[in-house]
């Protein structure tokens, strides 16, 4: 299983951070919409056991994703298992519907409007997503996934490419957590 290494910091401009990225070369796409539904598992709680479980959904592509709890205290890195699932709003709503009745419950959606661009920093691709999280505000996420033993590089390249972009005050917490605690 890969780990995904990630960092995501608050941002007042995310222009700022294109203009920076252009700098280095890096082409932003256009923009999309995701919605992530998160569900809790019936037999424990995933808030307690800091792992996450939700179909992700754009335009008519489904995805159901599994990530293990955090390994470290700085970043967001964690195991993940992301599978696709069949196209379209029946599917989705099809596997909603299987989860429900295996007693999994809707713990709250995240939309996001995302924009992403891939940096060549230290011999790896690192993938920036310019997100603007409804109900939250603006954010950066720096992403490389990777195998476990290249855990540490990839947390360091993170780090170095964050400093260049100028981004700073790293949030740990998800977007679920934060929609979450802020009710």
């Amino acid at each position: 299983m890969k780990y995904e290494a990630e960092q995501k910091f608050p941002v007042d401009n995310l222009q700022d951070v294109e203009s920076r990225l252009g700098e280095l070369g890096a082409e932003v796409t256009g923009e999309r919409i995701e919605v992530d539904r998160y569900f809790n598992h019936p037999a424990r709680d995933f808030a307690e056991t800091d792992e996450a479980f939700r179909i992700r959904r754009v335009g008519p592509v489904n995805k159901i994703t599994y990530k293990g709890p955090r390994v470290d205290e700085t970043t967001k890195t964690r195991q993940e298992l992301e599978l696709p699932l069949a196209e379209g709003d029946q599917s989705a709503a099809d596997w909603i519907k299987l989860l429900e009745k295996l007693d999994f419950r809707t713990v709250s959606e995240v939309h996001k409007r995302r924009r992403k661009s891939h940096v060549e920093w230290q011999d790896r691709t690192v993938e920036v997503s310019l997100d603007e999280v409804t109900g939250l505000g603006t954010f950066v996420e720096l992403e490389l996934v990777v195998d476990e033993q290249d855990l540490d590089l990839a947390r360091d390249c993170i780090a170095d490419l964050a400093k260049k972009l100028g981004l700073k005050h790293s949030e740990r917490r998800s977007y679920l957590c934060l929609l979450l605690e802020k009710g």
